[in-house]
C-alpha cells in the first residue's frame, strides 16, 4: 500500500510542493519549508503500546505507514538537576546527541525518495546523527563541515562510511556549500534546518517528557537555540498536545552570550534578527550569525510567554564543570541551559517555576572545554535533589 508523504508548505509566503519533487527550499523567497501535517487530537496515543524507539509516537509523526529506519532512539531518561528542575538525558542517543531524533525522520524519508546521494552540513553533530541513519539506511551520504570541527566528529561521520568534506571558513561556509551540492541531481539535502521533517523528529523529545511525566508537562521548558531545531520542534508538540488537552510550558530560549542573534532582536521587540558577527564561543553548536527560522523562533518563543538568556563562557565552563561533578559529562554547548538556570545563574530565571532542560551531546565528543581547566569534581554545595522525589515536576 502507497501511502501519500505529507508535502511543504512555505511558511512566509504560502507556496507549496510535493515532497517528491520539491527543490530543498521555497523557490520563491529562498527561505526553509514547513510540512503541511497536524496530527489528528483524536487519535491514539499510546506510546507504551510502540516500540522501543521514537516510532511509538507514529500517530503524531509525518511519515506514515511502516518504518524501517531505526537504532531505538529516543526513551532517554530524566534525571534531577534540582529542586523542581530535571534534565532530559538526550546524549544517550544512539550517536550521542539530540540530532538523533530528527536524523532518523531525514533518513526514513530518504529511503522512501530513493535519492543517488545524501548531503548534509554540520558543525558535527547533525552531521555524524545524517551519517549514522543513512548507514543504517544503505544511503551513500556526504556531510559538509567547516574546518575546526571537532576530528571526534568528523572520524564518528568517516566511520559510518561518509564522505567528509572540510570547507573552509565557519558554519556558513558549509552551508553554502551544501546546498550548491544539493541543487545537483539526484541529491537529497538532509537539512536540519530546511527540512521540517527534521523538527518533527525533534518534536518527540517532548512527547518524551509529556510521557515520562504521566501526560503533564513542566511549566518551563529551557532549550539551547541556535538554528532552532530543538525549539520548533518543542513548540511543535506543545500545539498538539495543547489540542489534547496538556497545559502548555513557556519556551525559554539558551543562546551563547558571543553570537545571540535571537537574544538582541527578542530584547528589541523585532520580529526577525539581524545577522551579527561570527565570534568564538564555546558553545559551537548554537554560534549561529543568521539563522534561517529566524521568525519562526522569535514567534514560538513570545507566543508560549517564554523569553531569551544569553550565557558568557566563563559560565559554559562552570556549569559544564558543575555537572561533570553530578556525573554528566557534557560538551560546551550541552551546558548552556544549566549555565542559563542553574544555581550559578544570576536572579532566579526561572520564577520557581518547575523546569526541563536537555543535556543534548557527550562530553566525548568534544574533549575538555577550551580555554580554561578540565571539568573536574564539582565545588558545589548545593542541595542535590532526592531522585525519589518523582513529584517535583507535577507541582
Amino acid at each position: 500500500m502507497t501511502h501519500a508523504l505529507p508535502g511543504y508548505v512555505c511558511p512566509e509566503d504560502a507556496t507549496r510542493a510535493d515532497v517528491r519533487t520539491a527543490p530543498w527550499c521555497c523557490p520563491l523567497c529562498g527561505g526553509p519549508w514547513d510540512l503541511d501535517f497536524t496530527p489528528d487530537p483524536a487519535s491514539p496515543l499510546e506510546p507504551a503500546c510502540g516500540p522501543n524507539s521514537l516510532w511509538r509516537f507514529a500517530s503524531a509523526l509525518p511519515l506514515p505507514g511502516a518504518f524501517s529506519v531505526t537504532l531505538s532512539e529516543g526513551n532517554t531518561p530524566l534525571v534531577p538537576l534540582a529542586e523542581r528542575v530535571h534534565a532530559k538525558l538526550d546524549f544517550l542517543m544512539p550517536t550521542l546527541s539530540f540530532k538523533d531524533r530528527g536524523a532518523v525522520m531525514l533518513a526514513e524519508l530518504a529511503r522512501r525518495l530513493a535519492p543517488g546521494r545524501v548531503v548534509a552540513d554540520s558543525s558535527g553533530n547533525a552531521g555524524t546523527a545524517v551519517a549514522a541513519y543513512c548507514a543504517r539506511a544503505g544511503l551513500p551520504c556526504e556531510v559538509f563541515v567547516p574546518e575546526g570541527t571537532s576530528e571526534k566528529k568528523t572520524e564518528q561521520m568517516r566511520a559510518h562510511g561518509a564522505a567528509v568534506r572540510v570547507v573552509p571558513g565557519g558554519r556558513e561556509a558549509a552551508a553554502l556549500a551544501a546546498r550548491e551540492a544539493a541543487d545537483l541531481p539526484g541529491v537529497f539535502y538532509a537539512s536540519h534546518v530546511f527540512n521540517p521533517y527534521f523538527l518533527h523528529g525533534t518534536k518527540t523529545y517532548v512527547y518524551e517528557v509529556w510521557e515520562e511525566l504521566g501526560g503533564r508537562l513542566p511549566e518551563a521548558l529551557v532549550l539551547p537555540v541556535g538554528n532552532g531545531t530543538l525549539l520548533l520542534g518543542a513548540a511543535l508538540a506543545v500545539q498538539e498536545l495543547a489540542r489534547r488537552g496538556v497545559r502548555p510550558p513557556a519556551l525559554v530560549a539558551v543562546q551563547a552570550e558571543a553570537v545571540s542573534p535571537l537574544a538582541a532582536a527578542f530584547a528589541a521587540g523585532a520580529e526577525d534578527a539581524d545577522p551579527v558577527e561570527a565570534r568564538p564561543t564555546l558553545a559551537e553548536g548554537i554560534a549561529i550569525p543568521a539563522p534561517p527560522r529566524a521568525r519562526q523562533i522569535l514567534a514560538a518563543v513570545r507566543a508560549s510567554g517564554g523569553t531569551f538568556l544569553t550565557v558568557p563562557d566563563s559560565a559554559l565552563r562552570a556549569a559544564r564543570r558543575d555537572l561533570a561533578g553530578r556525573g554528566l559529562f557534557v560538551e560546551p554547548t550541552a551546558a548552556a541551559c544549566w549555565a542559563a538556570v542553574g544555581p550559578q545563574a544570576p536572579g532566579d530565571p526561572l520564577r520557581g517555576r518547575t523546569a526541563v532542560l536537555p543535556l543534548c551531546g557527550a562530553g566525548l565528543k568534544s574533549g575538555p572545554a577550551r580555554p580554561g581547566p578540565e571539568p573536574g569534581p564539582s565545588t558545589s554545595e548545593n542541595r542535590q535533589p532526592d531522585p525519589t522525589r518523582s513529584d517535583e515536576l507535577g507541582r
